[in-house]
């Protein structure tokens, strides 16, 4: 019922842009030589234009997960304690962003480096579409500058791998459709003589979407054969589902990579000149420090609306 209230909440916000831009070129036509009128249409335009272009936007938003939680984790790269202040940083900058989103950051789990920063963090951050927005940050961010740990104050290039995941929801209800099953009935395998089985009381059930197959006959009735038959092919179910669940993962979760110049995504670089560039988008500032201090929303943007050129969203 909530994700059917959204989708009708998404409709009629359409619908209402639709009906004021029909409201708009029908006053225009009224008011040719009403100067007073035409500015305050062009006011309008210009308001309706802006609202579209953000409307348009939360079409890069309607992936599966995009709505939810997401988990992000950093990995310092190749570089010893200079990688590992690099991932400090943009910890650093992602806390900083989230707090300007308003959204709630739980680390759990982070390992030091040996002698600054970290080798490794993850993060939950708990927030309306905070995976759809973060998803863009996935891959390998580059750091050029002069090494603050370096006594000869020479360049440094590093390294440090982002990887970002929706919070998927575990809590698996096993619902088994009574159409969805056929249930055979024979009599009970067991020793001979005065104790052999008369009745058909074991029970064997098929699970016709998943073909699996559950026989119970250590029962002594037939009704409680089914029972348990029924509670092992729930847990059988259940299993199925948290493999499906660790799939998901590893597809969102996608190929471990190295974090190098093969995989990068973002340069930052604060040294010999000061400048931000996403490799994929081109977007690109001369306000590094902005962007450090968690002022991301640019590139984060840029990628979504390119992928919705390219119609991907999940």
């Amino acid at each position: 019922m909530q994700e059917l209230s959204t989708l009708q909440e998404q409709v009629k916000v359409w619908d209402e842009l639709k009906q004021r831009a029909q409201d708009i070129l029908e006053l225009y036509e009224m008011a040719e030589d009403d100067p007073a009128m035409l500015t305050e249409l062009e006011q309008e335009v210009t308001a309706l234009e802006k609202e579209l272009e953000e409307r348009e936007f939360t079409l890069a938003l309607s992936g599966k997960y995009d709505a939810g939680s997401a988990i992000l984790s950093i990995h310092a790269g190749a570089g010893g304690t200079e990688a590992q202040d690099w991932a400090a940083m943009l910890l650093r900058m992602y806390l900083r962003w989230a707090e300007k989103k308003g959204y709630k950051t739980t680390i759990t789990d982070l390992t030091p480096g040996e002698e600054a920063g970290i080798k490794s963090v993850t993060v939950e951050i708990d927030g309306p579409y905070a995976y759809g927005y973060l998803k863009a940050e996935k891959g390998t961010h580059r750091l050029v500058r002069i090494s603050p740990f370096d006594a000869s104050k020479r360049r440094h290039t590093s390294f440090a791998k982002v990887e970002v995941m929706p919070v998927i929801d575990e809590d698996i209800e096993i619902e088994i459709n009574p159409n969805d099953i056929r249930m055979d009935v024979f009599l009970s395998s067991g020793a001979g003589g005065q104790s052999v089985q008369k009745n058909a009381t074991a029970v064997r059930l098929y699970h016709k979407p998943t073909g699996i197959v559950v026989t119970c006959q250590n029962e002594r009735s037939q009704t409680q054969n089914r029972e348990m038959a029924l509670k092992i092919l729930r847990g059988k179910l259940y299993e199925l589902e948290q493999e499906k669940l660790a799939q998901e993962k590893a597809r969102l979760k996608g190929e471990n990579v190295q974090a190098d110049f093969g995989t990068q995504i973002r340069s930052y670089v604060l040294h010999p000149y000061q400048m931000v560039k996403d490799l994929r988008t081109g977007v690109e500032t001369g306000n590094p420090q902005a962007v450090l201090d968690g002022d991301i929303d640019m590139f984060i943007q840029a990628w979504l609306k390119q992928q919705v050129g390219e119609g991907e969203t999940a």
